[in-house]
């Protein structure tokens, strides 16, 4: 028998062996493959931006564990940085190589007002080159950024949205009821509505007039760029999406909203002659927008340094995930380069809903303190609302585009306990405590009245703090601001007439502003967060990435989808007291 352990441990050991250094070579080669052969630009060549990915602000830089569990799931959704997209298309609109830019696909994820920093990217472009924009059919997102390309094709057997926008949160009150979970909530402001998916079945009124506010003015601004781009009136496009919605190709043509019809096959013999070939070629000289960016341009030489830092995400409190803002990871990324004597401003990208309160006065603080070294400017890209306006407040100057969606000052609370739910299930607690109000955060059972008077006093005191921080940042009177709070959001237009925000404009538009505060002129330089080297992230990164799909998510990918979105939420909600700035709903245009 000692003979038969001794053998079998021997084995075991010599399979643990084996088996890590098939996995040390097995990486070896992934990162000998990803080092080897550095792409070049063909000449006369066809940059295609295939816009099957999902932008964001800025790039993820996940954690090793983070990298693994992603690349064991299959991969996540193929991401690209919205700033590196804009800054290849403006570099390939100045390069002699490219002779035109091809648009195809469809955006997985993109919010109004990052659809539009894009759009003006690719105008840029088509003022110096042709782009052609192609697809099976048009959706209002993709069809947003191609209505002004040079030629706007579809399939034959294609059809393209122009019906609107809708919004449709999930609620799961009845089902928390029904499986014994209980929510109870507090909160200030009638519009700050984050906790009606967990206590209700459907919206408020008020969380109804904001939606519809906020919806109808998205619209109005994608009405008006799409018939500014075919010369049409915006009361065309309404009329369409009032009788028609759905458009098939040959009456897209009629109504102008398409150039041409045509199947892929032709669309590529003109990719075909603008790269100089003839149509019996096999292939044409191109470059895919992707790897494109990778290639370096020119060394920034300019004197001044401006850094960029990009807060996107959920705001949580300690380090956070890579898709969240760390309130202890950012306030400590902005200490740095307030410390860093070589960085003259900073512009902070927000791209989020809010969140933890404690975490975002952390975050506010740095920002306060970074602003008396240097110019802090804000760019808001798609959401900045709630603890995302928050540590947006005291920038000195906030940039936002017409679309974004702002505001939100109001602050909650949520919680839930499984009393019901474990109870039901033969699972019990007892309790032994040494004050009335030592254990008020437990999920074993609802709150007291004792317990809720207190949170609900300190949900007002955060919510008083909040509206006179906007007060002294913004130079308003406290009435003025709770006239326009309450938890309201807004969108970066009217944020603009009400005092919320200085101006319209995009990233560029700041880092500009924050030359110009520098008095650098042209001779400035733009820094993104310094990262160590990693190879195994990028390893990992490498090991997760994920083919392109070969169809859109149907009715219900986009239903589940919903779920595990709200799931999500409520993972996130870590404050450690409990009270939130965050967007009064998950909002998903369709």
């Amino acid at each position: 028998m000692k003979s038969f352990f001794k053998s079998f441990f021997a084995t075991l050991l010599a399979l643990m062996v084996a088996g890590g250094l098939a996995f040390v070579l097995f990486f070896g080669m992934l990162a000998a493959i990803g080092s080897s052969g550095k792409p070049t630009v063909p000449g006369k060549a066809v940059l295609v931006f295939d816009l099957d990915t999902s932008l964001s602000d800025g790039e993820r830089d996940p954690e090793p564990s983070e990298a693994l569990s992603d690349a064991l799931a299959g991969g996540s959704a193929r991401s690209q940085s919205l700033p590196v997209v804009i800054e290849a298309l403006d570099r390939a609109a100045a390069d002699n190589r490219i002779t035109a830019l091809f648009l195809t696909g469809s955006l997985q994820n993109a919010g109004p007002a990052q659809l539009r920093e894009l759009r003006e990217a690719i105008q840029r472009f088509k003022a110096k080159k042709p782009v052609l924009a192609y697809n099976l059919g048009w959706s209002k997102r993709d069809y947003y950024l191609a209505a002004g390309a040079t030629t706007v094709y579809i399939n034959p057997f294609g059809e393209m949205e122009v019906n609107g926008l809708a919004s449709e949160p999930m609620f799961f009150g009845e089902a928390f009821k029904k499986y014994g979970v209980e929510v109870q909530v507090t909160r200030v402001g009638k519009y700050k509505s984050a906790v009606e998916p967990f206590i209700t079945d459907r919206m408020s009124e008020p969380n109804r007039e904001q939606i519809q506010k906020l919806l109808n003015d998205i619209w109005s601004e994608w009405k008006d760029t799409v018939a500014k781009d075919r010369k049409k009136a915006p009361a065309d496009l309404q009329a369409i999406a009032d009788d028609k919605g759905l458009v098939e190709a040959e009456e897209a043509r009629a109504l102008g909203l398409v150039d041409r019809i045509a199947p892929y096959d032709e669309v590529l013999d003109e990719l075909k002659k603008l790269a100089g070939k003839q149509a019996k070629d096999k292939d044409f000289p191109q470059i895919t927008l992707a790897t494109y960016a990778g290639i370096p341009g020119e060394a920034k030489t300019g004197k001044a340094r401006i850094a960029v830092v990009v807060a996107e995400g959920e705001i949580v409190d300690g380090e956070g995930k890579s898709s969240q803002v760390g309130g202890e990871r950012l306030s400590r990324e902005l200490r740095r380069l307030r410390l860093d004597d070589r960085i003259k401003a900073v512009v902070l990208r927000v791209n989020s809903p809010g969140g933890s309160a404690s975490a975002s006065e952390l975050i506010q603080r740095e920002v306060i303190l970074t602003k008396k070294a240097k110019p802090v400017v804000i760019s808001m890209g798609h959401l900045a609302a709630s603890g995302g306006y928050w540590i947006s407040t005291y920038g000195d100057r906030i940039f936002a585009e017409p679309s974004t969606i702002t505001g939100s000052i109001g602050v909650f609370g949520l919680l839930p306990n499984v009393k019901k739910l474990a109870n039901g299930h033969g699972i019990t607690w007892d309790s032994v405590q040494t004050a009335k109000l030592a254990n008020p955060m437990t999920l074993t059972r609802p709150k007291n009245d004792l317990e809720l008077a207190r949170i609900q006093g300190l949900v007002d005191r955060i919510y008083e703090q909040f509206v006179a921080k906007v007060a002294d940042s913004r130079k308003m009177k406290p009435e003025a601001v709770k006239e326009i709070a309450q938890g309201r959001v807004w969108s970066g237009q009217e944020a603009v007439k009400l005092g919320l925000v200085d101006e319209l404009g995009g990233l560029g538009a700041a880092v500009k502003h924050a030359a110009g505060r520098i008095k650098a002129g042209d001779d400035y330089q733009v820094v993104g967060p310094e990262h160590e080297p990693d190879a195994l992230k990028e390893i990992l990164k490498n090991l997760g990435g994920k083919p392109r799909k070969l169809a859109k998510p149907g009715p219900v990918d986009a239903l589940a989808g919903g779920l595990l979105r709200q799931l999500d939420v409520l993972t996130s909600l870590n404050d450690p007291r409990g009270v939130y700035a965050r967007l009064p709903f998950e909002i998903e245009l369709k």
